[in-house]
This record gives C-alpha cells, structure tokens and sequence, in this order.
C-alpha cells in the first residue's frame, strides 16, 4: 500500500460496518474519530483508531510483490512498515434514548467482521487486511476511556487489522545482471585471482 494505507484501511472498515448498520435496520451512520467528539451525536456506530503499532513478526522483512505486467514481476520494498491498527468500536448517542437499539448494531457489526474478517479489494489497493477481535482487559478499557474523561462509558469491542503496509514511494532498485560467471585456477590446481 501507499502512504495512504491507514487512510484507506480505516475507509475500507467504515464501509463494512455501514453495511452491517443497513442489515441490523438501526437508523444512523458510523462515525469516525474521537468517542467525545460533538459531531459524534446521533452516530449509531463510532470507529475510533486508538493505537498503531508495527506488527512485530513482519517488521524485519522485506515486501514482496506481484506487480500487474505481464508476465508478472515481483517488486521488492526493502523499507516497508508493517502496522497494526487498533480500532474500538463504540455503540453512538442518541439523545433522549436508551442505548439498547444501538446494541443491536453493535452485535450486526461484530457478525459481519465474524463471518468474512478480510478486507479486500481495490479500497485497501488489492491487498488482503485481516480484522480480528482484540480481547482488551478492563485495565486496557479503562485506558482508552481515560483519554475522554467528559463522556460516560458505552458498550464497545475493539479490533486489530493487520498488516497495514505503508510502502516506500519506489520499490528497492534491481541488481544489475550478472556480466561473466567464471572460476579461474592458477598452475597447480588452486584458485587465483581472475
């Protein structure tokens, strides 16, 4: 992906939980951005990116990509970061009601990351972006809600979606070709220089 990636990553699970939104017939739209942001009022869902992290196991290794010639090459990113991202999503506000229907496009939203957990296709740029479940500690909830000491605590999951590739602009320039592959031997059977 591009410099982009969390740009569209997050774009891509946005989509997601709206159409989880329409199935559950809970009026409203998935808000991204802070739990306490007041433009957040009357959203069903709120998608807020709590952390990004590099993912540990792919930090160290270089990219390697199909690219679309034809025949296909492979295009190598020596410099990428691999990223997790850590998403909470929160039941919204309504004013005036209680938060029991939006609880019902909680549980539409947690089924739809369930059931097919890959984000693809050409919003996250023909990669694949898994989506789990994150299981956070009532330490680790606490911490987040810390961050938005004026708003009262509502039913929330979190979610990490990994790997989230940000690509150098160029991909690693290629070797150039090898000219003369030869192994020379002085008098007597023993290598010397060519």
């Amino acid at each position: 992906m591009s410099a982009d990636a969390i740009f569209n990553t997050t774009q891509a699970l946005t989509a997601r939980l709206q159409v989880a939104l329409t199935a559950s017939t809970v009026p409203g739209t998935v808000f991204v951005g802070p739990l306490d942001d007041p433009d957040a009022t009357g959203a069903a869902l709120i998608l807020f990116l709590y952390r990004v992290m590099p993912n540990a196991s792919l930090r160290n290794r270089e990219r390697r990509l199909l690219d679309a010639r034809t025949p296909p090459q492979i295009v190598v990113y020596r410099d990428s970061l691999p990223l997790d991202l850590y998403f909470l999503i929160t039941v919204g506000t309504r004013p005036g009601q209680s938060e029991e229907p939006l609880l019902r496009a909680l549980g539409y939203a947690i089924r739809e990351l369930q059931v097919d957990p890959d984000l693809t296709g050409p919003a996250v740029n023909h990669e694949t972006v898994h989506v789990s479940l994150e299981p956070l500690s009532t330490d680790e909830i606490s911490r987040v809600w810390n961050l938005f000491p004026a708003a009262n605590y509502r039913t929330s999951v979190a979610y990490v979606a990994s790997p989230v590739w940000i690509d150098p602009a160029q991909p690693a320039a290629e070797a150039a070709p090898v000219g003369e592959d030869s192994v020379r031997t002085a008098p007597g059977g023993t290598e010397g220089p060519p």
